[in-house]
């Protein structure tokens, strides 16, 4: 038996965590979950799988949810902020941490727990942007498993030799093992084909709908504008060990085709499914045994049309700042992740426009200090810093 601690566990993967831990009560057990504010969901999670732990974003919200909790005659600690985050996903009994915090309140407790040899389910992509070497370099030296969950680098790693073989994450590079290189799929969002000038009028309610998957806000903005590939460029670096010239991504409107790797001898090697993200939550929580997920199988029969394109780059920048943040190196990941927060955040309220995003992204980009102490402190300051700049140009721009 796993047992669990879900970092997000109200979030859109964090509920399909639990989706699928629901089915296997005898593979699994639910130790602690975290949430920002949904005190509601999470107290229901709570009557169902009593957790010994949860945290909350606020001392509000805490106190709010453990008075609820009294009043349903549930006793679970709850406790608030930062700190109470990596308590949660290093407590003794958890052995499995699902990180599913969007942006970067999630790194802190995702490097502890690996530091600690937890086996990582990685769904948070800014622990490796922000951080990659850093967070690698704790998985090692704390003899940790990782295993993706993105669904990109998750069906990457399941097409590698070792996937089946190994303790779970890469450990080094693929060329010698015959990868010629990565082959990371994009549905392209809601907005493939629309003008730049379309663009310019696109709304938060439009950026929401993928026509898809079924995703957060955050994330689905970072789809809409593929700023989510350039963040999974990174991510694909650190994991796979392969540099930028051997991962490419191509567009695949069908969302089947989830990922593939191309290998010296012509062969390309797919992993295929329907686009729900049980199939690599599943995967994770089981490795290396398959496991339920609950997923409608796929219908070769009426699969009919899986077509490839290649990226607009001048429809999706923020790709190429993905690639340029990764050929710079030292802290413009972390800047890049950082300024793109802010502009998300602000899209979503309506204070600039849609096309802003990759304008501001670029600005801080270009603008930041991206040489600088690596460790965790200067990657937190340097985090802190960029998203100071980016509020600051944010004022600057007129939505």
């Amino acid at each position: 038996m796993r047992h669990i601690c879900v970092l997000g566990s109200t979030g859109s993967i964090g509920v399909n965590t639990l989706e699928v831990i629901r089915a296997h009560p005898d593979l699994f057990k639910v130790e602690s979950l975290t949430a920002h504010s949904n005190i509601e969901l999470l107290a229901k999670q709570c009557a169902e799988f009593k957790p010994r732990m949860v945290v909350l974003g606020s001392v509000d919200a805490a106190n709010r949810l453990n008075e609820q909790l009294k009043v349903m005659g549930l006793t679970v600690t709850v406790e608030h902020g930062a700190k109470a985050l990596v308590t949660a996903s290093t407590l003794t009994s958890v052995d499995t941490v699902m990180a599913a915090i969007v942006g970067s309140a999630g790194l802190l407790p995702t490097i502890e727990a690996a530091r600690l040899g937890k086996r990582i389910l990685l769904a948070n992509k800014e622990a490796l942007v922000m951080a990659g070497d850093l967070f690698m370099s704790a998985v090692a030296s704390g003899g940790a498993e990782l295993l993706p969950i993105d669904s990109e680098h998750n069906a990457i790693y399941q097409c590698l030799p070792d996937a089946n073989t190994s303790n779970g994450g890469s450990r080094g590079k693929y060329s010698s093992l015959g990868v010629k290189e990565i082959l990371l799929t994009a549905s392209g969002g809601p907005f493939r084909n629309h003008s730049l000038d379309q663009l310019k009028e696109v709304t938060p309610e439009q950026a929401c709908a993928h026509p898809n998957w079924v995703m957060g806000r955050k994330i689905s903005v970072d789809s809409a504008t593929m700023m989510n590939k350039g963040l999974e460029v990174i991510e694909a670096h650190h994991l796979f060990g392969l540099p930028s010239e051997q991962i490419k991504v191509l567009i695949h409107p069908q969302s089947v085709v989830h990922s593939m790797v191309r290998y010296i001898d012509g062969s390309v090697i797919a992993q295929l499914g329907q686009p729900n993200m049980k199939t690599p939550i599943a995967y994770g929580l089981g490795w290396p045994l398959r496991i339920d997920a609950g997923v409608t199988e796929l219908d070769f029969t009426t699969a009919h049309d899986l077509s490839f394109e290649p990226v607009d780059l001048s429809r999706f920048p923020c790709l190429a700042l993905g690639y340029q943040a990764l050929a710079t190196g030292g802290l413009a990941p972390t800047i890049l992740n950082a300024a793109n927060e802010v502009a998300v955040d602000s899209f979503l309220n309506h204070r600039i426009r849609f096309t802003q995003i990759a304008e501001l992204v670029e600005r801080v980009l270009n603008q930041a200090q991206v040489s600088g102490a690596v460790g965790l402190d200067g990657i937190l300051e340097a985090d802190k810093v960029a998203r100071e700049h980016a509020q600051i140009m944010v004022k600057g721009l007129s939505a």
